[in-house]
This record gives C-alpha cells, sequence and structure tokens, in this order.
C-alpha cells in the first residue's frame, strides 16, 4: 500500500516536474514573445522613424529639386532670351558687316581715286617745286645784281639810289637837261659819265650776263604841256642818254660787250604816264621829269605768272 502510494506520489511528482518546466517552458515562451514584441515595437517605431525621416528627407530632396528647376527654367528663359538677343545681334552684326563690306569697296575705289590723284599731285608738286626753284634761282640773281651795283657805286663813292626791286637807276632830268630841251647838258653829261660805265659793267659782268634781257632807258615828264609833246619830249630825252651811252661804252666796254649792249638796249618814252606824287598825292612836278635806266632779267614775266600760280 506504502508503495502503491510512494509510487503514486512518484507519478504525481513527475506531473508536477512536467507541469512546472511547461509552465517554466510556457513563461520563457512568453517572456520571449514580449522581448520580441518589445523589440518588434522598437524596430517598428525606428522603421516608422527612419520612414519619416526618409520622408522627410524626399519631402526636402523633392522642394530642393524643384527650387533647383525653377532655378534652372529661369536660367533656360534667360537663355532662350539672351538666345533671342543674339540673334538679333547676329543679324545687326552681319548687317554692319554687309555695310562695312559695302563702305571699303568705296573706300578701295576712294584709294585708287586719291592714289591717282595723289600720283597727279606728285607730278604737279614736281613740277611746282622745279617753278620754285627756277623762281629762286632768277630772283636771287635779281637780288645779287642789285646788291652788286648798290656795293659797286659805294665802293666809287658815288651816292645814287638803286631801286631794291628792280634795280633802277633814277637820274633828275633837271641834272641832264635844261627846261623843255633834249640835249643833255655838260652837268648830265658828267653825271651819265661816271654812273652808266659802273651801271652797264656790272650788268656785262659774265656772272649776271646770261640772266640778262634788256637795259632799258625810260623817259618820263610831267603833266604839263599835252600827252603827244610830252610823248615826244620823254622819247627824245631817254634817246640822248642811250646815245650816250652807246658813244661812252667803247671807253669800258670790249667791242664784243659793245655789241651785246646794242643787242640789249630798249629805249621808251612814256609821257606823263608815271607822275610823282608827294605825301599830300600832289603832282611832284620836278620830280617826275626824270630818265630811269634798268635792266630785265629773262623770263621775268613767267615769274610772275608763276609766282601767281604758287602763290593760288
Amino acid at each position: 500500500m506504502r508503495r502503491r502510494r510512494e509510487k503514486e506520489n512518484s507519478g504525481l511528482n513527475v506531473w508536477r516536474s512536467y507541469s512546472d518546466m511547461m509552465a517554466g517552458i510556457l513563461l520563457l515562451f512568453v517572456l520571449i514573445m514580449c522581448v520580441s514584441l518589445f523589440q518588434a515595437q522598437i524596430s517598428y517605431e525606428d522603421s516608422i522613424r527612419e520612414r519619416d525621416e526618409k520622408l522627410f528627407l524626399q519631402d526636402e530632396y523633392t522642394r530642393q529639386i524643384m527650387e533647383q528647376q525653377n532655378i534652372v527654367d529661369t536660367q533656360q528663359n534667360q537663355l532662350t532670351t539672351q538666345d533671342a538677343l543674339l540673334a538679333a545681334q547676329k543679324q545687326q552684326l552681319d548687317d554692319l558687316a554687309k555695310q562695312l563690306a559695302e563702305k571699303q569697296s568705296q573706300l578701295d575705289a576712294q584709294s585708287v581715286t586719291l592714289a591717282n590723284q595723289q600720283s597727279a599731285l606728285d607730278e604737279k608738286t614736281t613740277q611746282l617745286a622745279t617753278q620754285q626753284q627756277r623762281i629762286d634761282n632768277i630772283i636771287g640773281v635779281k637780288a645779287d645784281v642789285i646788291e652788286a651795283l648798290r656795293q659797286e657805286f659805294a665802293a666809287n663813292n658815288i651816292n645814287v639810289v638803286i631801286d631794291e626791286t628792280n634795280g633802277a637807276l633814277v637820274l633828275d632830268s633837271s641834272v641832264l637837261f635844261d627846261y623843255d630841251e633834249t640835249e643833255l647838258t655838260q652837268e648830265g653829261e658828267a653825271v651819265l659819265g661816271s654812273v652808266l660805265p659802273i651801271y652797264c659793267s656790272v650788268l656785262m659782268e659774265e656772272e649776271y650776263f646770261p640772266y640778262l634781257a634788256e637795259i632799258i632807258v625810260d623817259g618820263y615828264t610831267d603833266s604839263s604841256g599835252g600827252y603827244a609833246y610830252n610823248l615826244s619830249l620823254s622819247q627824245r630825252r631817254s634817246l640822248a642818254v642811250a646815245d650816250y651811252l652807246l658813244n661812252l661804252s667803247s671807253g669800258f666796254l670790249s667791242e664784243e660787250n659793245q655789241a651785246d649792249l646794242r643787242e640789249h638796249l630798249t629805249v621808251n618814252g612814256h609821257s606823263s604816264s608815271n607822275l610823282i606824287l608827294d605825301e599830300n598825292g600832289n603832282e611832284d612836278a620836278e620830280a617826275s621829269r626824270r630818265v630811269e635806266v634798268k635792266f630785265r632779267l629773262k623770263d621775268e614775266e613767267m615769274i610772275e605768272e608763276l609766282r601767281t600760280l604758287l602763290n593760288s
């Protein structure tokens, strides 16, 4: 009985042990489930938080992308506008290039014209320079002759006035002639004998003679009397001076130079056509009655014409 009871107790203990074990296992399972659920809850919350963060980041990225897209769209619009402006500017540049090409063509044509004109101008300039040199040479000769005359008279202590513009030697008719006469006085011959040899000798010098065109004797009167009478009077007086010069020339010129003198000598009478006026504009009758001895160089008329051309 006791054994039976021990046996029953032993079976009960086994069952209790099994129950305890199963309860422990169940408790452990429940504990594991709780831990798993807790961990799952934590994981879920982490996932939700991570999802929210990702959604927030996605929204932020989306917002930034939209902003960037807006910027890109704005820039694209600006580029489109700039492209339109560039296209318009390119068209303007093309038009300007076309205009410049046309202008260049015109400039090229004008350059050719200017080159031709410059060539013609250079030729004219050369001609004018040559003419100017010729003028300067002849004017220089004239100035040299006048200076040589002045120095030669000064060297011989003869006080005369030589016109600086035309080299004229003015002789007072009241010294050369009596009033209304055409025959030289002794005083007049003395004056001519002292001045004419010097005047003509200088002109006949080898340095100046090649340029000499004329030795001129001009007679002038005052306004008293008629023009024709005064013309005759002035001509006869200038002729008397010329005759005296030719007769006198044998004493200071060689035969060859005497022939040159006769060839170059010109005698004129001007009547009262070139009166001398005083400071009040009135006729100075005594000064108007005169004989002038002067010279003319070759091409003197051409010099005046060329000077006018050069000045213009």
